[in-house]
């Protein structure tokens, strides 16, 4: 368990610190003072309409936004230490006086003990129904405090500004929340729609390179299931992407909001086509589940996913070789991706089989058919999960 440090407050009177041990992220801050074209992508689910705002710069307009999206005027910000010292005070210029509590940073944090501390802070600060929780971070924290958000109450307003690519292009849109239990990823949590999500490219200049690789799986993913004309840009524009140019960035990230924001819009509650989403997570949340969530990134889990998917199509005939090796060589020029060589097939088939997406005994798998198309099989057999498990790096022995 992270111990917590209480430190007494100065520039906020309200507001309640927690500080964590957390690794460490760069302490350059971005200028976020330039204002560009800015996309609205819509949002239309039957619980909840929002736009989803992508441009650079729109920190600055944070409280029109804010106006605009139904927000009501008091605020709780929830964010962690190194995410907030870098980020915090164009944040906080744009809305004034707000309350902020900070949580733990990372995979490790996703749990009911971080809930219990954000619903403490909130009793304390007297927030209630009235009340906006502004998510600031990334996938993990913009997943617990949404969860915080829908069942403090029985659920308040949530905005999210997402700081990661992997949160701005995926996590952040669609309104699952939620934590881990120890024995699987995402195991405890519900569907609480955003009022508004809002993605500034200019957050990634300070992204470490791997949390920045990280995010770019989950757009190849979109690419894969719903886009080749994204994949190809991907695997044609690589360099630049890397480059971070904020309209490069902003291109990509809105197709990526574009391809989530009509799959959820359909369906709301991953009972059809939103499972496709979930291409790579079958094998990427039992790697993340048996490493306790500490050594792997969401998006490195997920490539490992989607390359043992791959296989398993293109072993069904489902997905060519010529497809299949062009997925292997994108992934593979982005960057090293941590090893499974000392993971255990036993324990992956254990942890996949403990996964969500068994329904009535069986597992759901989402395979591709094509660059941007995909299909979802339920008669998977364990000798073709283990070969693909094989396949990406894990002992054929263990």
């Amino acid at each position: 368990m992270l111990q917590s440090r209480r430190f007494a407050t100065a520039k906020f009177p309200s507001e309640t610190f927690y500080c964590y041990p957390t690794r460490q992220f760069p302490s350059k801050r971005p200028r976020l003072s330039k204002m560009a074209q800015v996309t609205k992508i819509n949002v239309k689910t039957t619980s909840q309409k929002y736009l989803i705002h992508i441009g650079e710069g729109l920190v600055k307009n944070l409280n029109q936004i804010l106006n605009e999206s139904g927000s009501s005027e008091r605020h709780v910000v929830i964010s962690s230490q190194p995410i907030w010292s870098i980020h915090g005070s164009e944040i906080q210029t744009a809305l004034g006086k707000t309350d902020l509590v900070l949580i733990p940073d990372g995979e490790t944090a996703k749990n009911l003990n971080t809930i219990a501390t954000i619903y403490e802070s909130l009793i304390k600060l007297g927030a209630d129904r009235s009340t906006t929780i502004i998510a600031v971070g990334g996938g993990v924290l913009g997943d617990v405090a949404g969860f915080a958000a829908a069942s403090f109450l029985r659920g308040i307003r949530l905005v999210h500004i997402p700081t990661t690519l992997l949160a701005q292009v995926d996590s952040s849109i669609g309104g699952k929340v939620g934590v881990n239990h120890q024995l699987g990823k995402n195991l405890i949590g519900a569907f609480h729609q955003p009022i508004a999500v809002i993605a500034d490219p200019l957050f990634l200049q300070t992204l470490p390179r791997r949390e920045f690789r990280a995010g770019l799986y989950e757009i190849v993913k979109y690419g894969v299931i719903a886009s080749q004309s994204l994949f190809t840009q991907i695997h044609d524009g690589l360099d630049q992407v890397f480059d971070r140019k904020p309209e490069v960035l902003s291109k990509i990230i809105a197709e990526s909001c574009q391809i989530k924001a009509d799959v959820v819009s359909k369906d709301e509650r991953e009972s059809g086509i939103r499972r496709i989403l979930n291409f790579g997570h079958t094998v990427g949340h039992a790697i993340e589940a048996v490493t306790e969530y500490r050594r792997f990134r969401h998006g490195e889990a997920v490539a490992y996913g989607m390359l043992a998917a791959s296989y398993i199509a293109m072993k069904r005939d489902l997905f060519s070789s010529e497809n299949h090796a062009a997925l292997f060589s994108l992934i593979s020029q982005m960057g090293p991706l941590p090893s499974v060589s000392d993971l255990s097939i036993s324990a992956l088939l254990k942890a996949i089989h403990r996964d969500k997406k068994i329904i009535k005994g069986k597992l759901h798998m989402v395979l591709p058919i094509r660059l941007g198309e995909t299909t979802i099989v339920n008669d998977l057999n364990e000798t073709e999960l283990r070969e693909a498990i094989v396949t990406i790096g894990v002992p054929k022995g263990r």
